[in-house]
């Protein structure tokens, strides 16, 4: 699968950013593992905790405190900050709980998501939320692979001018 969506890059000339918090790093990770992978990744950031967040890719501290960490608006600033401190195309975030405990009322395992793309003068944004289940390492596994399953459809959305 991850071959596919490396492919998948390279066919559309995109170029990612990550921004991984629960993932840790680990959508990077196993695009590395891919041989010609390199060339496709522009930079990826690796931010845990809400100052990191905010420094490095512009989260606003406003939006932390009124949605919390695990939040579709959080994972949409870090993607969209990712962009703009790159000359990267498309960005991919990563925020949520891929510990076995619940926090603030959210669900162990619950994860959200961003991907964001440039087109032409435009940005298109897409958000989701999921719940995975299993051992930490599982979760992060199974968020990341998502994070980059879900990358071609979104582009293929963004591209017919869709944003969501």
């Amino acid at each position: 699968m991850v071959e596919r969506v490396v492919e998948y890059l390279k066919e559309h000339s995109l170029l990612l950013a990550t921004a991984e918090s629960c993932t840790a790093g680990r959508i990077v990770a196993l695009l590395a593992e891919v041989p010609g992978s390199g060339s496709l990744v522009e930079c990826g950031y690796v931010v845990y905790s809400p100052e990191a967040k905010q420094r490095l890719l512009g989260v606003s501290a406003d939006t932390i405190a009124q949605f919390n960490l695990t939040s579709l608006e959080v994972a949409r600033e870090m993607a969209l900050g990712a962009l703009a401190d790159s000359p990267a195309n498309v960005a991919v975030a990563t925020t949520g709980l891929c510990g076995n405990e619940d926090v603030d009322g959210i669900p162990a395992g619950t994860v959200c998501f961003a991907w964001a793309f440039v087109t032409g003068q435009r940005v298109a944004v897409f958000t989701r939320k999921e719940r995975f289940f299993g051992d930490r390492e599982g979760l992060q596994h199974q968020a990341a692979l998502h994070a980059l399953e879900s990358l071609p459809d979104f582009h293929r959305r963004a591209l017919n001018g869709e944003s969501a």
